[in-house]
């Protein structure tokens, strides 16, 4: 039996059309695009039917999208850039306690060279209130950046309603969609966004390679000094393959997020509705109805999150606790302790993520293993035993 993959919020699989389209800039087609004969020219034309496929994507035009490395460059290019650009405006920025790690030591070192960053918090699902936005916001406010959907619970935020309010305020929007791309139709106009960030290897494309989009007359500061790539927003030989890549994925996910979320959404309540009904102590994370279509977030009480991968991946199951950029530490999640979830709680955690190749027999499967893995655990606790006791009584 295969490993059953429950990990997609951390990488996807590069799709078989996405390969394909990578693979002849890895081979016959590899001209430096910045050249002027004709295997460069290919590989310029390349790049910018990719260009434009991204900004079909999010509505936007093809010359406010620049290509990164990845999401974590494109939220450091964001928040950087525009704070040393429009410092002559002011310095305060506002984000949230539930941001990808990208966002948070971002802000933490714009504090460092005299910024000052409103933390706004959330509510018990993960929810930031647009009230306290609008309390948070003063004279000398001169960026907003609030993630479209959390990368750990999957709650989806109020982008729509947070534009406004930027706009009302001439304050710049950023929003890391990395997680929501794919998944939920993005429009930079609708949402009154001036700079969102996006990741290819969160939609089946290949890793290192991401994109930001900055709205027209935005004034932003690059991160790296170079030559005159990317219209001198990004220098550096563009990765003509991987952009390939990302442009193939962003064209696969329009055709397929309609169906992609209605399958995912029925294998996500399955997950969640057997998990609940099969497991005391169990508690779902995130907004019940306002979450990613593949996000299933738990807690399990009287248990390590830890112990509890390492079972799972005994019985062929993987699955993650948080951020695939935290997996390594000892702490609890920042997300779970801003939505109030106690310290000892939040080390119970199961993030499970589902996928295009995920199928209700996956599920089944997880269901049929969870339970019998969770009371092993348990029964080496003696605050679990503990409880039961209580609970006969």
């Amino acid at each position: 039996m295969g490993t059953i993959y429950l990990d997609h919020a951390a990488t996807t699989p590069v799709h078989p059309r996405v390969l394909k389209a990578m693979l002849p800039y890895l081979q016959e087609q590899y001209g430096n695009p910045s050249g002027v004969y004709h295997l460069a020219r290919e590989a310029k034309k390349a790049l910018e039917a990719a260009r434009e496929r991204v900004a079909q994507f999010i509505g936007a035009q093809a010359q406010e999208i620049v290509f990164t490395s990845g999401g974590t460059e494109s939220d450091n290019m964001a928040l950087q850039g525009v704070a040393r650009a429009n410092r002559g405006r002011g310095n305060h920025i506002i984000t949230t306690s539930i941001e990808h790690h990208a966002v948070l030591d971002t802000a933490l070192a714009l504090e460092k060279e005299g910024f000052s960053v409103t933390y706004l918090p959330v509510d018990e699902y993960g929810l930031v209130r647009v009230a306290d936005l609008k309390k948070a916001i003063r004279d000398d406010t001169i960026l907003i950046s609030i993630m479209y959907a959390n990368n750990e619970v999957g709650t989806i935020q109020p982008i729509g309603d947070i534009g406004r309010v930027a706009r009302e305020h001439n304050i710049i929007f950023h929003t890391d969609a990395v997680q929501a791309a794919g998944y939920l139709p993005l429009d930079v106009n609708r949402d009154g966004v001036d700079l969102l960030s996006l990741s290819a290897h969160k939609l089946y494309g290949p890793k290192g390679v991401g994109a930001l989009y900055i709205r027209k007359g935005t004034r932003i500061d690059t991160l790296l000094k170079g030559g005159g790539q990317e219209r001198k927003w990004r220098p550096g030989t563009e990765n003509v393959a991987g952009i390939v890549g990302l442009g193939e994925a962003v064209g696969l996910a329009r055709e397929k997020m309609q169906e992609r979320g209605a399958r995912l959404r029925h294998l996500r309540d399955m997950l969640i509705a057997g998990v609940l009904g099969g497991i005391d102590f169990a508690r779902l994370n995130g907004h019940p109805e306002k979450r990613l279509p593949g996000n299933a977030h738990f807690i399990f009480e009287f248990i390590e999150g830890e112990s509890l991968l390492l079972s799972l991946d005994l019985e062929g199951i993987a699955g993650s606790s948080g951020s695939a950029c935290t997996s390594g530490s000892l702490e609890p999640s920042h997300v779970l302790l801003a939505m109030g979830i106690p310290h000892e709680l939040a080390h119970g955690s199961l993030r499970l993520t589902l996928g295009d190749g995920n199928t209700e027999e996956d599920i089944k499967r997880v269901l049929a293993v969870l339970p019998p893995v969770v009371k092993r655990l348990r029964d080496m606790s003696p605050l679990y035993s503990q409880n039961a006791e209580v609970s006969n009584c």
